[in-house]
């Protein structure tokens, strides 16, 4: 949507759909594989590849970057949850975690117990919850310009 409104958007968005009947970490393999192809087909800077997704994607953001620790510079899962025993792998991968706290479809629970064990941990890790917001968080999320500002603050060098 903001790359439609917004022509000079500097990133390349890849926006997959899970397929019915399955989860994220039963794609894992083609979601890479996705990742890898537009890596070597665009113009692609390798060390700013930056994951986000919301509600079922929420929790796919949180297991991808578990998975695959050190491949992407950022993350920013929308309301979701993950693993909470796979924080090591987290540890080192800046997150910002959005959630709104009257969602009725995923608990806030799910991103609390997260964006928790991270900051128990020194991970870093910044966490909006939108005080009125049932489970639509996405849409203020990706309407905001300083998630996009925060993402392009990281980079794989930068954290070298």
């Amino acid at each position: 949507m903001i790359a439609e409104r917004d022509p000079s958007f500097p990133f390349i968005t890849i926006s997959p759909q899970c397929p019915e009947d399955s989860f994220w970490n039963a794609e894992q393999d083609g979601l890479m594989a996705l990742v890898d192809e537009i890596i070597a087909n665009y113009n692609v800077d390798p060390d700013r590849l930056y994951l986000t997704g919301l509600s079922m994607g929420g929790y796919g953001t949180w297991h991808l970057a578990a998975e695959y620790p050190g491949r992407f510079a950022a993350i920013a899962p929308i309301c979701g949850g993950g693993n909470p025993n796979r924080i090591n792998e987290l540890i080192g991968t800046p997150t910002w975690a959005f959630h709104g706290a009257k969602d009725d479809v995923v608990p806030i629970a799910e991103s609390k117990k997260m964006v928790d064990v991270l900051r128990a941990n020194d991970g870093n890790v910044s966490f909006t919850i939108y005080p009125e917001m049932n489970h639509n968080s996405w849409t203020e999320t990706y309407d905001n310009p300083e998630l996009y500002t925060w993402f392009l603050g990281h980079s794989l060098t930068l954290r070298k």
